[in-house]
């Protein structure tokens, strides 16, 4: 049974959230504030974390930056805080989804398992390697020279995807159904944003061995 963490200092709606993912077979750990969900991480080990960003004490952006430097763990992000702005920034630091308060309960439950699937996709036992970068399809790692790169899964994801189809371009539109999924109702600047931050993530990749590349008026390849 998958476990999610809930990080919500609003009892009624941490319970309301509670009772509706437990009805989909699914264990919940509630969190009160971000220093309690942040102890508990590693002792719970969840497979997604619900996480509300006006939190007392450690905001939950603060909490999402801990998190996205020990763990690849999906995070959601449930806040009242829905300006397009704020939701661009959650997806930058490493948000898998973002969901506006007030919610549907069904629909958190239905994102909630969009999200737990995407992990199966691309799963294989097999190791790619581009000079020091090693793309690891069991492990669901990335390393270079041996050292791992820390990444969200949904950045995870698109490396892996590109670097089963070196030096061929695609468009946005393209990654979308193939990273994203078919159900993903974003636009494609959630793209562009992606490979902002998997570059980042890859800046000891000597571009000699290669680089995620702009085609331009297109989309991206990985260039090898």
């Amino acid at each position: 049974m998958k476990t999610i963490m809930v990080v919500e200092d609003e009892a009624p709606i941490a319970l309301l959230l509670k009772v509706y993912l437990e009805r989909a077979g699914l264990r919940v750990h509630i969190a009160t504030d971000g220093e309690e969900a942040l102890e508990a991480l590693n002792g719970v080990k969840p497979s997604l974390v619900l996480l509300d960003l006006m939190l007392p004490g450690k905001d939950g952006w603060s909490v999402l930056d801990c998190i996205r430097r020990q763990s690849s763990c999906p995070v959601i992000i449930l806040t009242a805080r829905g300006a397009v702005q704020d939701r661009l920034y959650g997806f930058e630091q490493g948000a898998d989804d973002y969901i506006p308060k007030p919610f549907d309960p069904d629909e958190v439950v239905a994102r909630v398992k969009a999200v737990l699937r995407r992990p199966d996709r691309l799963v294989e036992p097999e190791i790619i390697r581009y000079g020091s970068l090693q793309v690891n399809y069991t492990s669901r790692t990335a390393a270079i020279n041996g050292n791992p790169v820390y990444l969200a899964p949904r950045d995870w994801e698109l490396l892996a995807f590109l670097a089963r189809h070196p030096n061929r371009a695609f468009t946005r539109d393209q990654l979308l159904d193939n990273v994203w999924g078919l159900d993903y109702e974003g636009g494609d600047r959630a793209v562009d944003v992606a490979v902002k931050r998997l570059r980042q993530s890859l800046l000891e990749w000597p571009g000699v061995e290669g680089e995620i590349a702009t085609v331009r008026g297109m989309g991206y390849l990985l260039r090898v």
